[in-house]
């Protein structure tokens, strides 16, 4: 899944800067197109891909982490059982799924509680169990079938290690996807430690088998928020091990280095960061002069966008609410609040089934989309009380009031495919009058004084990562681009990149596009040379500018 965009009070602006490039970079990169067949080396990557540094947003601020947490307070053991209902900004926006095999209740004893030994006698971990491994072992080999870019580059790049000597902490969501990942970074020469961005979106048994492995991995389904922080620590905090590159989905990670160890972070080469909320954290720290290493802007990528987005979202939205609640939504009326990539996948697939869908909006242009594309735009106010389902993908806070849950008639359906567990208002709703009801995992009636029940998906917090699963093609696709970014900071000549935030060459979109081509037997066509001097392009790309919009 996936993170919302497309919506303009959150989506970074493109880059007005290029880098200007040589025939010979050009003559090099048409050396890795598919078509060609041949080799790449790691140093032709990295000196072929160089990022341009994107415009900082200005007329849309987020706060610092700290304005919501207290990171001079060192997570205690108190409420370690106790689930958090009020997580920190962590990105619970972008890749990965949730399924899991086991459930986080089957063991009611905290992984921190627990003293586990792998199979080679390391205790660096903590997991849920680490006897799972076997199972998480399975699903990652199920994963690596579909992700067969992410597999090429781990066997094309082996042989040269492009990541020795990196050191790797990564928060992210952690699935059998996320493990090709995390391997294919170790196969190139990494060390990795890793901690999970969401908490209910880990799978319990891939984290076992990541363990087993040798990846010391701090994560578990169901973790507290005491945990959440705990575990992030137990990542950079270790005795002999100090990282030099951060890949992150949220930015928590970031800062905590940035709050609680200032020295590690001034030796970072490189962050990675692929969530629209992490990607603004950056932009702050560089606004206030702060940013004291180069970060890449996956988030941004065409690749990201689009597919991790846009395609991702309009196959796993229905995923979601089958499994949550085995809706038929032939004839339902839905109201997606958010018309960007995250909300036009939504609307795509709901109007397939024949649902009568209605869209919200702030943006004129892409509420012109959406009645172009055959949606009726409203407010949420003038349909609240007849709608079935509401599903918000705006990336903004309060998008459903406590006032307008009141009004949603019986049996309506609420679920977010947004950011975090902020579209929602479910603070409003743990009040004594309304009384909770667990239904299933991640489902819970919320049942007014007359009766009235309101489905509460997820407790507002992502669907898609929270009760189902995200196709694993559109993960290798951004995996893809996230193992390509490390890879080009970390072996940058120094000066390359300044203390800034970028965003990802058009190059590598291209590269990382036609990498995945193969698996539809797709044949790209070649222009002429009287074709690409009319058009003024090379050949080899890239074909379209920075500035572009796919």
């Amino acid at each position: 899944m996936s993170e919302p965009a497309g919506e303009t009070k959150l989506e970074p602006k493109q880059a007005s800067k290029e880098v200007k490039e040589s025939e010979n970079v050009a003559e090099k990169y048409s050396a890795m197109t598919v078509s060609k067949n041949s080799e790449v080396t790691m140093g032709e990557l990295s000196s072929v891909f160089t990022a341009v540094p994107t415009h900082k947003p200005v007329k849309k601020q987020i706060q610092f982490v700290e304005d919501k947490q207290e990171f001079s307070r060192f997570p205690t053991k108190a409420g370690r059982r106790s689930l958090s209902r009020s997580i920190s900004q962590s990105s619970t926006d972008s890749y990965s799924s949730a399924a899991s095999y086991t459930d986080s209740s089957d063991d009611e004893t905290s992984p921190r509680d627990k003293t586990q030994v792998n199979s080679k006698g390391s205790s660096d971990f903590c997991v849920k169990n680490i006897k799972q491994a076997e199972f998480g072992r399975r699903e990652i080999e199920i994963a690596e079938q579909d992700m067969s870019a992410l597999i090429a580059l781990r066997k094309r790049a082996q042989g040269e290690k492009p990541l020795a000597g990196a050191k790797i902490v990564g928060c992210t969501h952690i699935t059998a996807q996320t493990a090709v990942l995390i391997e294919t970074l170790v196969a190139l020469g990494a060390q990795c430690r890793w901690t999970a961005c969401n908490i209910y979106s880990t799978q319990n048994e891939v984290a076992a088998a990541l363990s087993e492995s040798g990846v010391a991995v701090f994560a578990w389904k169901g973790e507290s928020e005491d945990d959440f922080w705990w575990c992030i620590d137990r990542c950079i905090n270790t005795e002999g091990w100090q990282p030099n590159m951060i890949l992150d989905d949220g930015g928590d990670l970031t800062h905590w280095v940035y709050k609680k160890y200032p020295n590690v972070f001034k030796k970072i080469r490189g962050i990675v960061e692929e969530s629209v909320t992490g990607v603004h954290r950056l932009y702050q720290l560089s606004k206030a002069g702060k940013l004291c290493v180069p970060a890449m802007n996956v988030n941004d990528s065409v690749t990201k966008q689009k597919f991790d987005n846009l395609y991702c979202c309009r196959e796993s939205i229905l995923d979601g609410l089958k499994r949550t609640t085995d809706v038929m939504f032939g004839g339902k009326q839905v109201i997606v609040c958010g018309y960007g990539e995250v909300g036009k996948g939504c609307c795509a697939a709901l109007k397939a089934l024949g649902a009568i869908v209605y869209v919200t909006e702030i943006d004129p242009i892409c509420a012109l989309q959406a009645c172009m594309d055959g949606f009726r735009v409203v407010k949420l106010n003038e349909v609240i009380r007849q709608v079935d389902v509401i599903i918000t993908c705006t990336g903004n806070k309060n998008v459903v009031t406590r006032d307008q849950l009141d009004r949603m008639k019986n049996g309506s359906i609420v679920c977010n495919m947004g950011h975090s567990n902020t579209e929602i208002d479910v603070a409003s709703l743990r009040t004594p009058e309304l009384t909770w009801e667990r239904v299933r995992s991640q489902v819970d009636h919320v049942i007014w004084p007359d009766g009235k029940r309101v489905i509460l998906l997820a407790e507002g917090r992502l669907l898609n990562l929270s009760c189902s699963t995200v196709p694993t093609f559109v993960l290798s696709i951004t995996a893809t681009t996230q193992a390509l970014a490390l890879i080009e900071l970390y072996n940058a000549p120094e000066g390359r990149y300044k203390q800034d935030v970028y965003l990802l060459p058009k190059k590598m979109d291209e590269y990382v596009a036609s990498l995945h081509l193969a698996t539809f037997d797709a044949h790209l066509t070649e222009l002429s040379d009287e074709q690409a001097k009319y058009l003024g392009l090379n050949k080899n790309g890239p074909f379209k500018p920075n500035y572009y919009r796919y």
